[in-house]
C-alpha cells in the first residue's frame, strides 16, 4: 500500500463505472444482522489491508449498496446524479477547502456569489442574498433565524427571554423540520400551528387567516408563515399569491420551502406553478432533489440583503479579520451558520456551465412530461386507483388494489388491509430488487405509493411502463395469509 493512495485513487473511478453499470442490481437487499455478519470482516477499521484486498472489499460494500442511478430508484425525492455535477463533486473534493473565506477559497468564492446572483434573479429577487447550505431543514434554521432577528434584533444579544410569546404557522402537509427548527430554537412545538390543507394539499388560505387573526386575539406575535412549494408527500404547492397578500397584510415574514419544486422555475412553461414566490422574505430551494446536483447541495435566499450577515455574524477575529490585505467583503463565511463549508456551489455551477438555461429548461420539461404520461397511464388501469389527479409538481401517487380486492364493500375494514398490501407490495419489489418505491398514509389516506420523478437518469416512457408493471405483478401476489 502506498503512502499516499494515489494508485488507488486511480482506480476508483473504475471501480464506480463497473458497480454502477446497467447490470447490476438495484439492490441486494439484506436485514440489518445479516449484512452485518456477511460484511463483518470488511466492516473492522483495526486491520490494515493491501490495495488489492481493500479493492475487493469496497466492491463488496458497493454490491450490497443501493444504486440510485438505477431508473427504477424511485424511493425518495433524489436519483441519479448528473454526471457534470459528479465531476464537480470529486474536483470539490480534491481541492479539499472551505468556502467561509475568499483567502482559502478565491475562485470557488467568487463561483458561490455568481451562481447565487443567477438564481436570485430566477426567483425574482434579484437584489436579495443567499448562502448555501447542507440541505432544506438547515435552510429552515437560518429562515427562522432571520424572521426572528428581523422582527427582534436584540434577541442576538439577550436571547429570548422578555420577548413576546412567538407562533409560527405551516400547512398539515408541511416538512417535519419546521417541527425541529421551532424545538431548536426555543419557540417550542406547540407555537407551530398547522394550517389545514384541501383535498390536493395546499395550504387553506381562509384557515391560515383565521388562524392568526385567533393568535393575535391571545397576544401572541405571528413570527413567519411557511409555505410550501412541493410538499414532500403529494408535491403540492401552496397558493402563494394569497399566502403573501396574508403576510403582506399582517406583517409577517413568508418563507417559502420551495426544496422540492423549486427545480420547476428552471422551466418556462412550468414556472407559473410557483407564482408569487417572488413576494417571499425568505426561499429554501434543493438543487439535490429533482435536479440531480450530487447530495448534498441546498440553498437559502433573503430578499434583504445583509439580513444574513447581521443575524448570523459572529466575527472571530483569528478568521474575518478586517485589516487583511483584500476586500474582507468577499469572505462569506460570517453569514453562515457552519464554520467549515463545503463549496457545493461548485457543482451546480458545473451543471449550469455544461447545460445552460436552455438545458435546464429542457430537462425541467421533460419530467414533468414523464409524470403526466404516468399520471394518465395509471389512471387508466383498473386496478390503480389515484390519489389525485391534480398534478402540480412531478409526484404520481396512487393505491394499487389487487384483484381479491377488487368490487368488495370499501369500508374501514377494506382500507386497513389496503394499509397492509402497500407495504407488502414494497417489501416484494425491494427484496426481487425489481424498484425501490416510496409509500406514505397521508392524514385519512391509508398507505399509497408515491412515484417522484427526478431529472437523472432521464427516464423513457418504457422505464415507467416496467415499474407500473412491477408493482401489478408483485400486487397479484399478494394474498390475504401472507398480510
Amino acid at each position: 500500500m502506498e503512502l499516499n493512495g494515489h494508485t488507488f485513487l486511480d482506480k476508483v473511478l473504475g471501480i464506480v463505472k463497473e458497480e454502477t453499470d446497467q447490470e447490476t442490481a438495484l439492490i441486494q437487499f439484506k436485514h440489518p444482522k445479516e449484512l452485518e455478519e456477511i460484511l463483518r470482516e470488511d466492516l473492522d477499521i483495526s486491520k490494515k489491508l493491501n490495495d488489492q484486498d481493500l479493492e475487493k472489499a469496497v466492491r463488496k460494500v458497493l454490491q450490497y449498496s443501493v444504486k440510485t442511478n438505477k431508473p427504477t430508484f424511485r424511493n425518495q425525492l433524489y436519483g441519479g446524479t448528473d454526471p457534470y455535477g459528479l465531476a464537480g463533486a470529486w474536483i470539490a473534493e480534491a481541492f479539499n477547502t472551505s468556502q467561509y473565506t475568499f483567502e482559502v477559497a478565491p475562485v470557488f468564492t467568487l463561483i458561490e456569489l455568481k451562481v447565487l446572483d443567477h438564481i436570485l434573479k430566477l426567483f425574482g429577487i434579484p437584489d436579495g442574498d443567499g448562502i448555501f447550505s447542507p440541505g432544506g431543514s438547515i435552510s429552515m434554521l437560518y429562515a427562522l433565524v432571520a424572521a426572528r432577528f428581523k422582527a427582534f434584533p436584540e434577541v442576538k444579544r439577550k436571547g429570548m427571554r422578555g420577548l413576546p410569546e412567538m407562533v409560527i404557522f405551516t400547512s398539515e402537509d408541511s416538512h417535519y423540520s419546521i417541527l425541529k427548527a421551532a424545538h431548536w430554537l426555543g419557540f417550542g412545538i406547540e407555537n407551530v400551528k398547522v394550517i389545514k390543507t384541501n383535498d390536493h394539499g395546499q395550504m387553506s388560505a381562509t384557515d391560515l387567516e383565521n388562524t392568526l387573526q385567533q393568535e393575535l386575539a391571545l397576544g401572541r406575535t405571528p413570527l413567519m408563515v411557511n409555505a410550501t412549494a412541493g410538499t414532500t408527500v403529494l408535491g403540492a404547492i401552496d397558493d402563494l399569491e394569497n399566502v403573501a397578500a396574508i403576510c403582506e397584510k399582517y406583517g409577517v415574514w413568508m418563507h417559502v420551502d420551495a426544496c422540492w419544486g423549486g427545480s420547476l422555475m428552471l422551466s418556462k412553461k412550468y414556472r407559473s406553478k410557483l407564482k408569487g414566490i417572488n413576494r417571499a422574505s425568505s426561499i429554501s430551494w434543493n438543487p439535490h432533489k429533482m435536479m440531480g446536483v450530487p447530495l448534498q447541495c441546498s440553498v437559502i435566499l433573503l430578499r434583504e440583503k445583509g439580513l444574513l450577515h447581521e443575524a448570523n455574524a459572529a466575527a472571530a477575529q483569528y478568521l474575518f479579520q478586517q485589516d487583511k490585505f483584500y476586500d474582507v467583503s468577499y469572505d462569506t463565511g460570517d453569514k453562515s451558520i457552519q464554520c467549515g463549508r463545503k463549496i457545493d456551489a461548485f457543482k451546480l455551477w458545473m451543471i449550469w456551465k455544461a447545460r445552460g438555461d436552455i438545458g435546464l429548461n429542457h430537462l425541467t420539461d421533460h419530467v414533468m412530461e414523464i409524470a403526466e404520461f404516468c399520471i394518465q397511464t395509471v389512471a387508466q388501469r383498473s386496478n390503480f386507483r389515484l390519489v389525485t389527479m391534480h398534478m402540480q409538481c412531478p409526484n404520481v401517487c396512487f393505491w394499487y388494489i389487487p384483484t381479491f380486492m377488487k368490487n368488495k364493500m370499501e369500508n374501514e375494514e377494506w382500507w386497513n388491509t389496503m394499509h397492509k398490501i402497500t407495504p407488502k407490495i414494497k417489501e416484494q419489489l425491494t427484496l426481487r430488487s425489481q424498484a425501490m418505491v416510496a409509500y406514505s398514509p397521508l392524514r385519512e389516506r391509508k398507505n399509497f405509493f408515491r412515484l417522484a420523478f427526478t431529472f437523472h437518469p432521464v427516464l423513457e416512457k418504457s422505464h415507467v411502463l416496467d415499474i407500473l408493471q412491477a408493482i401489478e405483478e408483485c400486487g397479484e401476489g399478494i394474498t390475504m395469509p401472507v398480510l
